[in-house]
């Protein structure tokens, strides 16, 4: 674990003391039993084949539904083979092809500028390691545990929004700050289950707990979470 995580983790406490720690582990692991009956096939809903193309489909995922990635990368795969096609891609026609993911310059630049690394350092593969994932440009922790988790079967939890959103609301943290969140997260939530968690939450933040307009009387785990379980005290003032 690199010096920043055992920085992080020295200097940020979950909760206060052990106790709370174990009850909100046993609340977590209730949350995910439930979770998991309701979506059983919990996976990342971009599609690829490659480490490289997850790690291209994540970036473009950044503000856009994975269904649009995938219309997206439905061609774009096609014409970049390689981390090297990318970096020798003409900029405006990259910005062109995934135009329709938003914020499509950043994005093309993000892309081009890791590929060059990739293609540079690590004879065009994808690292297998966080802390490699995360030095290259454009390339954060939550893009770096997806890859990690889905290609690569390292244990990693994914603090999108869906996740932050939720992970408060339910009261298994108190920051806003991602990074932060996923160290809270690595505490109570058994590492094998890591990936699994994420995924959950990202489902049941997309189908149930919508942002703004949750479906607290649809929800399986209203009466595991802070907030559904204000919204029921709510009901009965």
């Amino acid at each position: 674990m690199s010096g920043q995580v055992n920085a992080l983790r020295e200097t940020h406490l979950i909760r206060g003391t052990h106790v709370e720690n174990r009850n909100y582990k046993n609340g977590a692991l209730e949350i995910i039993d439930i979770l998991e009956k309701e979506y059983p096939d919990a996976r990342t809903a971009l599609s690829f084949k490659t480490p490289l193309e997850l790690l291209v489909s994540t970036v473009l995922s950044a503000q856009c539904t994975d269904e649009r990635v995938n219309k997206v990368t439905e061609d774009l795969f096609q014409k970049y083979r390689s981390a090297e096609d990318y970096a020798q891609a003409d900029l405006s026609e990259l910005e062109e092809e995934i135009r329709p993911t938003g914020f499509f310059r950043n994005k093309a630049k993000a892309i081009k500028a890791f590929s060059a690394v990739l293609a540079e350092s690590y004879n065009g593969e994808v690292p297998s390691s966080l802390d490699a994932l995360v030095s290259l440009p454009g390339i954060g922790r939550k893009t770096a545990n997806l890859v990690l988790s889905e290609v690569f079967g390292i244990p990693g939890i994914v603090v999108d929004t869906h996740v932050l959103r939720l992970s408060k609301l339910i009261g298994l943290t108190g920051n806003s700050d991602a990074t932060k969140v996923e160290f809270d997260l690595m505490e109570i939530i058994p590492r094998e289950k890591w990936r699994l968690f994420s995924n959950l939450l990202i489902l049941h933040g997309r189908a149930v707990c919508i942002a703004r307009r949750p479906r607290h009387q649809d929800c399986r785990i209203v009466d595991l979470c802070e907030a559904g379980i204000r919204w029921k005290n709510e009901k009965l003032a």
